[in-house]
């Protein structure tokens, strides 16, 4: 037996709850993994609340890192007492053991501890393809960071301004404002006081940026689109507000023939080589000291939904775990 976050039904953080189960062998493709921390994102909320839909019962979490307890008959890449890490399970995480597709699975180098690895696989990866694959950021670049003081935004900050571009975030208060600034965020704009679009116009005198990350949605959308150049690139890949509502192709065409994509990170991981080059990416830049992982929440397994619960309320900055 083992212990695991069980949803029977969709809705508030109130059906996250810690239930007894029966692990089975791992299949055939599949590696047992004794999971030590927890990574928690936004995606789990969706599951949670039933915007993403999930077959019931379901295990929520995506990102962990732990050790190999045992190893289907098929897998040959892992072997018992391997450290492992995942950002892009389908589910299944929140829970001191799992049985997990060797495909998602990544071995921890020396240097990045389990902790670290939940807390920054699936976000850092996302960084990754944000700003190497998307839109390739360079020196001459101004960027705009929706949400810089969070998971991903933390390291988008870092990791822009180690290639040299002048990285403009956004935040909800003031200590996220200073959070930002000390990870590399050139200009912060609080948006709950100020109009980012008119700020954006002052800080870049009018040329107005190239790329748009925004994990926001709907609340800071269409302005998203207001802060772009001719040409420029909106990059949508998350909705913490809220999904951006359906938008007609005339509205890049009247905005400056603009570019929008909604891109995951399943797809920039389609394989086991894919998944192995972006996470030995964003390991380099971590070994390197190039993106610090704040970890600046830390919750017990039990207290999965109090943790959605400050995620939700926008009480939590940087990286999030649980602790089996």
């Amino acid at each position: 037996m083992t212990r695991a976050i069980v949803m029977t039904n969709t809705g508030g953080p109130e059906v996250l709850q810690l239930q007894d189960i029966k692990l089975p062998k791992p299949g055939k493709d599949e590696v047992q993994v004794r999971i030590k921390a927890i990574g928690v994102n936004f995606i789990e909320t969706y599951q949670r609340s039933g915007l993403y839909k999930v077959q019931l019962p379901f295990t929520p979490g995506g990102e962990m890192a732990g050790e190999v307890v045992a190893v289907g008959r098929a897998v040959t890449a892992f072997k018992p007492g391997d450290r492992v890490g995942c950002g892009t399970a389908a589910g299944g995480c929140y829970a001191e053991m799992a049985n997990l597709p060797a495909a998602r699975l990544v071995k921890l180098p020396r240097g990045i501890s389990d902790e670290m690895a939940a807390a920054g696989l699936l976000k850092g990866m996302t960084a990754q393809y944000l700003l190497r694959q998307v839109y390739k950021v360079d020196h001459n670049d101004t960027i705009l960071i929706h949400a810089a003081a969070g998971g991903v935004g933390l390291i988008v900050c870092q990791w822009a301004s180690a290639l040299g571009a002048t990285v403009i975030g956004t935040v909800s208060s003031p200590a996220k404002a200073k959070l930002a600034k000390a990870n590399g965020c050139t200009h912060v704009i609080d948006y709950t006081k100020k109009d980012f679009v008119k700020e954006v116009k002052r800080l870049t005198k009018g040329a107005m940026l190239p790329v748009v990350y925004d994990s926001i949605g709907a609340d800071t959308f269409p302005a998203s689109l207001d802060c772009l150049q001719k040409f420029g690139l909106f990059v949508s890949f998350g909705n913490t507000s809220g999904p951006v509502p359906p938008l007609s192709p005339v509205l890049l065409m009247q905005k400056g023939s603009l570019f929008m994509t909604r891109p995951t990170l399943f797809d920039f991981t389609r394989t086991p080589q894919m998944l192995a080059a972006i996470a030995a990416d964003f390991f380099k830049v971590v070994k390197n000291g190039t993106v610090n992982i704040s970890i600046n929440q830390r919750y017990s397994l039990a207290d999965a939904a109090q943790a959605h619960r400050d995620l939700h309320a926008r009480k939590t900055t940087g990286s999030i775990l649980l602790i089996p």
